[in-house]
């Protein structure tokens, strides 16, 4: 059965968050969209909330505004690259999981959206490390008392046209996105389907925990982004 949703959305302030919120904006299975930042995002809409707060390791103080929804997309994250054990796993790992337990506790009827990653590993047990930290945090999310966790594993993402937070080397490596569609389907996808796919399947459910490219792009094509 269809439901309305209450949206929770983390790290608008980034490529994906920014344009997940901006699917949901447009979206009429959205009715409230609430956005938690460390700083003001600068725009408005009516259907739109903000929160700034600065610690995000500790809810405590803004644990009242985050009751009374249903969905979270959350989209908060960093790259491995550059980045020390300790510290990915901290932003990774731990900080995800506070939300998870925090939202978990006040929301039961939640679902909880993991913007994770393709190649992710379940296992925790392969090579690469950014892969067995998100692999640990998918399954340490599917644990928490939600009403559905998805782990939502884009590959290549094609930025959406028009809003300000693409990575910049995205105008020089775009010109792929064609290419790979076309040969490898599953790995590349738009930040309008990685938006409409997390829409669709908080709002109709969906039969799997992981939802890799094929999903994505499959579950894009059955959501409502008709204007609100």
């Amino acid at each position: 059965m269809e439901k309305r949703l209450r949206v929770i959305i983390t790290g608008t302030t980034g490529m994906v968050g920014e344009g997940v919120l901006n699917e949901c904006l447009n979206s009429q299975l959205v009715e409230v969209v609430l956005i938690v930042n460390r700083k003001p995002l600068g725009i408005s809409h009516p259907k739109l909330k903000e929160v700034i707060h600065s610690d995000f390791f500790n809810l405590t103080a803004i644990e009242d505004k985050l009751t009374g929804y249903n969905a979270c997309f959350f989209c908060l994250g960093i790259s491995s690259v550059g980045v020390d054990d300790d510290e990915y796993y901290k932003i990774t790992y731990t900080l995800t999981i506070n939300w998870g337990q925090v939202l978990s506790k006040l929301n039961h009827n939640m679902t909880f959206s993991y913007i994770s990653g393709a190649n992710t590993d379940s296992t925790e047990k392969g090579r690469s490390r950014w892969a067995r930290v998100k692999g640990k945090t998918e399954n340490a999310l599917i644990k928490l008392p939600f009403e559905k966790v998805f782990g939502v594993r884009p590959g290549f993402i094609r930025p959406t046209p028009g809003l300000s937070n693409a990575h910049s080397f995205y105008k020089y490596i775009n010109w792929m996105y064609p290419i790979g569609r076309f040969l490898f389907p599953g790995g590349f996808c738009t930040l309008k389907e990685v938006g409409n796919a997390m829409i669709n399947s908080a709002a109709k459910g969906y039969s799997k925990n992981i939802i890799e490219g094929k999903d994505i792009i499959e579950l894009a094509k059955m959501a409502d982004s008709t204007p609100a």
